[in-house]
């Protein structure tokens, strides 16, 4: 194989960038955030080997908050490894939680969910409810009328097949 020297570049003709190092300020300590006393009272983390698993925590505030998901075999779209979409069973998760805190002005929360095949169902006495509209079926009008009848015409044993 022929030999080749090695290659040689010739240095820059302008002056390589300097740039100057970041400065950050120092973090900002407010001494108003009344949130700084607040500190995690209770916690528990439970991870079970079927899929299932637990965990709450709550705070010095009374702000609680808990969670569940077990595994669930359900009715849902599969692919296979050539992305073939199919219809059967599927395992997906059926979440359980409720949520406590009390807002800045004081006012109690709780909130309660349910998360599973038929959605995302959230229950709480702030919560919106949309008004309940009773519907009046409409009713057809009656008319009173007589329909015509055809006069009867006279019996005969005459014509074709006869």
């Amino acid at each position: 194989a022929p030999a080749y020297p090695a290659p040689a570049y010739p240095a820059p003709a302008y002056p390589a960038p300097a740039y100057p190092a970041p400065a950050y300020p120092a973090p900002a300590y407010n001494k108003d955030n009344k949130y700084a006393d607040i500190t995690i009272t209770s916690q528990s983390d439970e991870r079970n080997l079927d899929g299932s698993s637990q965990w709450s925590y709550a705070q010095s505030d009374y702000t609680t908050r808990e969670e569940s998901q077990v595994q669930k075999k359900m009715q849902g779209v599969t692919y296979d490894s050539y992305g073939k979409e199919s219809y059967g069973e599927v395992l997906g998760n059926t979440n359980k939680g409720s949520s406590y805190w009390v807002s800045p002005e004081g006012q109690k929360f709780t909130l309660t969910w349910t998360a599973d095949d038929a959605g995302f169902q959230p229950k709480g006495d702030h919560l919106p409810v949309a008004p309940v509209h009773e519907y009046e079926l409409p009713v057809a009008p009656v008319h009173e009328y007589e329909l015509p009848v055809a006069p009867a015409l006279p019996y005969s044993r005459t014509g074709p097949g006869y």
